[in-house]
């Protein structure tokens, strides 16, 4: 991590995974320990998967951040967002928010085959994988201060809803009020909503997404404007894609940084900064100059999200295959 004295690092990081474990909100029904005994393996190749597709393919580590994100926004973390349309359902992939936006599902589906081979059975959740592979990904791109426990035990949805997941995924369009109002439907407060933003600190956004920002917003940086209408034309190149900060395969503070010289790609990325002194513009300014600060936040507010409605116990299943029910 960048601005980082060597020496104190390990002290640092110790003090500030001991502090995330004592404010983190906890959830009864779900433990970081909860394959140790049925399959101890799992965790490691999950992180031995994760890392060898992001070896094949940079991208796709923010795709499996973004998949976890779009899962749990949508009637809790039950992996409802890797199922397809059957004859009783039609599924989330082709919502607004997710259809030609979100990939990623073949890492899954081997990340899955992989460690039911492993583990002799059905044991590992599609919802849990989706969890430990975000949890892996942000850690593979940002190292060990990003690193956290991923508490698990969430078992799978046995269906899927195209209008649910409509309604609850914040699209790039919205402004700052609609992100509040969002996220406080999911039990998250703007501390959550600019941290887990963070999340942009890695990965690529399509033309179609940031278009009407560059030609018609003035909350933008010119040049940072004119330089994204050589990739965005106004018709066509909607698949054309941009980074969305200018380290898009590191977990650093740029994201932040960019926000503060209106370099932020999406409208909804600008809209967490204004310059008028809002509590998201402090958490901006705080996260743009403080690795620690953000890593903090981001981990205490991913193991929040990852809280949202799992289904436990007896309820739903544990799926053979991710994008189908048993």
């Amino acid at each position: 991590m960048k601005n980082m004295g060597s020496d104190i690092q390990p002290l640092v990081v110790f003090v500030v995974i001991a502090l995330v474990t004592l404010i983190i909100p906890t959830n009864a029904n779900l433990s970081p320990h909860f394959y140790d005994k049925d399959c101890p393996q799992a965790l490691p190749l999950i992180r031995s998967v994760v890392q060898r597709a992001i070896n094949r393919e940079p991208r796709v580590g923010a795709s499996l951040l973004r998949l976890h994100f779009h899962d749990c926004f949508v009637n809790g973390c039950d992996g409802s967002v890797l199922l397809d349309d059957t004859t009783n359902f039609v599924g989330e992939k082709t919502a607004f928010p997710n259809n030609n936006s979100i990939r990623g599902f073949s890492v899954v589906d081997e990340i899955k085959a992989e460690v039911d081979k492993a583990c002799k059975r059905h044991v590992v959740s599609c919802a849990d994988i989706l969890a430990i592979a975000a949890r892996d990904s942000v850690a593979i791109y940002g190292g060990q201060p990003f690193w956290y426990q991923v508490l698990l035990g969430r078992r799978d949805a046995r269906t899927a809803s195209r209008a649910a997941a409509n309604s609850n995924l914040p699209p790039p369009t919205f402004s700052f009020s609609q992100l509040v109002s969002n996220f406080k439907s999911h039990g998250l407060n703007v501390r959550d909503l600019v941290a887990l933003s963070g999340g942009h600190t890695i990965g690529f956004a399509r033309c179609t997404n940031f278009r009407n920002r560059i030609y018609n917003e003035s909350n933008i940086d010119p040049r940072f404007a004119a330089s994204l209408r050589n990739i965005c034309p106004r018709r066509g190149g909607d698949n054309n894609l941009e980074k969305l900060d200018a380290s898009p395969a590191r977990v650093d503070t740029t994201y932040f940084t960019d926000l503060l010289h209106k370099k932020g790609l999406l409208h909804s990325d600008q809209e967490l900064f204004k310059g008028q002194g809002s509590e998201s513009d402090k958490l901006v300014q705080l996260y743009s100059r403080s690795p620690l600060a953000f890593a903090r936040d981001f981990k205490a507010s991913m193991i929040k999200m990852g809280n949202l409605k799992p289904l436990t116990g007896n309820q739903g299943e544990i799926r053979c295959h991710c994008r189908r029910v048993n």
